[in-house]
């Protein structure tokens, strides 16, 4: 099975570092978040990769590129211009980066790398900037059970501000980081039956619109619950805090 990324868009609300580079690329622990999300599908024998690239996608171009290098021990003989690699530390992964254009919507890239696939064959599809310890394999076997044409990760947002407790107008209690109660939103690590592709109109279409509202009604999207670690990094303060986290033990590392 193939895992496309969704990596093309210009991640504005985090402009502070998407100026530089791709949103994707934008490193957590010293290792893009696109690394950390690839490990993800990874530790579940996902190695297939597709990346959908626009906004600077010469730069995950060349990060791959180089990857090899970058994760081996190597003799330089600079004479003869020669390059002995020794032990390697890269992952066994293949790796395909297509350029969906700088201004595609979501859908619009999902339609734009049709060609690429495996006939009929079932897609992992996520966003290039959220982490999670997702259970894809568990994931996979419920959209099957469902047998619906697409299932989405119904995630609980993340807690952004305190919340107060009135009495009155008395500050009855403080809570700083309250739980997202019963509401759930879209996690992506979506799991799609490639003729759901067929409901993308062009490039202006986000599949988050009428693609997955159309699906819904139809009663063919599906909702996996994953109730462990979410995070998206929308804000340079997103960025910042899932550094914290991996200084102090990823939640979202379930690789060994």
């Amino acid at each position: 099975m193939k895992v496309i990324i969704l990596a093309g868009g210009l991640g504005t609300r985090i402009s502070e570092e998407s100026e530089l580079r791709p949103k994707p690329m934008i490193e957590i622990g010293g290792r893009p978040i696109l690394w950390h999300i690839m490990k993800i599908y990874a530790a579940h024998g996902f190695s297939d990769f597709l990346i959908c690239g626009g906004y600077k996608s010469y730069m995950i171009k060349e990060y791959f590129q180089n990857y090899h290098l970058h994760q081996s021990d190597v003799s330089f003989e600079l004479g003869p211009n020669r390059v002995e690699y020794h032990t390697s530390r890269a992952e066994d992964w293949k790796v395909t980066i297509v350029d969906t254009g700088e201004t595609s919507m979501t859908g619009g890239r999902l339609r734009r790398i049709r060609p690429y696939l495996n006939g009929d064959e079932t897609i992992c599809v996520t966003y290039g900037d959220g982490v999670a310890d997702m259970d894809i394999t568990r994931e996979l076997a419920f959209h099957r059970e469902q047998g619906r044409l697409v299932t989405l990760a119904a995630v609980k947002p993340p807690a952004r501000f305190g919340a107060l407790k009135l009495d009155g107008n008395a500050v009855a209690s403080f809570q700083e980081k309250p739980e997202g109660g019963e509401m759930v939103i879209n996690g992506g690590f979506f799991i799609i039956e490639p003729k759901a592709l067929e409901r993308i109109a062009g490039d202006d279409t986000p599949w988050e619109g009428e693609p997955l509202e159309s699906l819904a009604r139809d009663g063919e999207l599906s909702a996996y619950r994953h109730e462990g670690f979410w995070q998206p990094m929308d804000t340079l303060r997103d960025k910042r805090q899932l550094e914290a986290m991996w200084e102090r033990g990823a939640p979202w590392k379930i690789w060994k």
